[in-house]
């Protein structure tokens, strides 16, 4: 299994440095960026396993950044801030952060939380499942089909990722819907729609193929050949 790989945003190089050293020395390989632009482009190509991001960063604030990230990915992200406030605390976690470390902090405590978080999230599965011509790669939260990484959504990949962990059962709208996390108040007809983008993208690398059945009445599943 390749080592666990931490993004950390950072623009002051005193503090992204002493950061890179208590990480390294807990195992995990990291890469410094100092821009939001910068770390977007980034993990749209190489997608880290943890993003350290700090709200005050030079071209975008680090809550923007967050609310871009989880329009493509759930990286876990652990928020960096020189402020301490309640608030601050709350939006971070409510638009998707998963932990909140004030400055100044010890590298130490922050190498912790990585580590507590990455725990936390780590999904049971190993860190790449196959199910036929599919290649769920957990870690980087990217799945790939026939070879071809397919440019998800949040909403798709969570979908696809759940049929894939069991190719063939009948899963309900209410349990997709379920495992999208959006509020009770959503249509579970929603989840046609997403469906719909999702075959729209697999057809891209294969036009005739359908890995998505739909059951009528029932819900929808994976191909139990795939």
């Amino acid at each position: 299994m390749s080592p666990v790989r931490i993004l950390i945003v950072e623009d002051e190089p005193a503090i992204a440095e002493t950061l890179v050293y208590a990480l390294k020395d807990e195992g995990f390989q990291t890469e410094v960026l100092h821009l939001g632009s910068a770390t977007l482009a980034v993990m749209r190509e190489r997608p880290a396993d943890l993003v350290v991001l700090d709200v005050g960063l030079p071209d975008i604030s680090g809550f923007e950044v967050c609310k871009a990230l989880r329009r493509f990915s759930d990286v876990p992200i652990l928020f960096l801030t020189a402020r301490n406030s309640e608030v601050d605390r709350i939006v971070g976690l409510e638009i998707g952060g998963d932990d909140y470390v004030s400055k100044p902090f010890s590298p130490r405590e922050v190498a912790a939380r990585v580590k507590v978080i990455l725990k936390r999230v780590k999904p049971r599965q190993a860190d790449q499942a196959d199910a036929g011509e599919f290649q769920h790669e957990h870690a980087a939260r990217r799945i790939r089909y026939r070879g071809a990484a397919l440019e998800l959504t949040l909403s798709e990949y969570r979908l696809l990722a759940c049929l894939l962990e069991h190719p063939g059962r009948i899963y309900t709208r209410a349990e997709l819907l379920d495992r999208l996390e959006l509020p009770a108040e959503i249509y579970d007809r929603s989840i046609d729609g997403h469906i719909k983008t999702l075959r729209a993208k697999l057809k891209l690398v294969d036009a005739a193929a359908e890995p998505v059945q739909t059951h009528r009445g029932l819900g929808y599943s994976l191909k139990a050949a795939w």
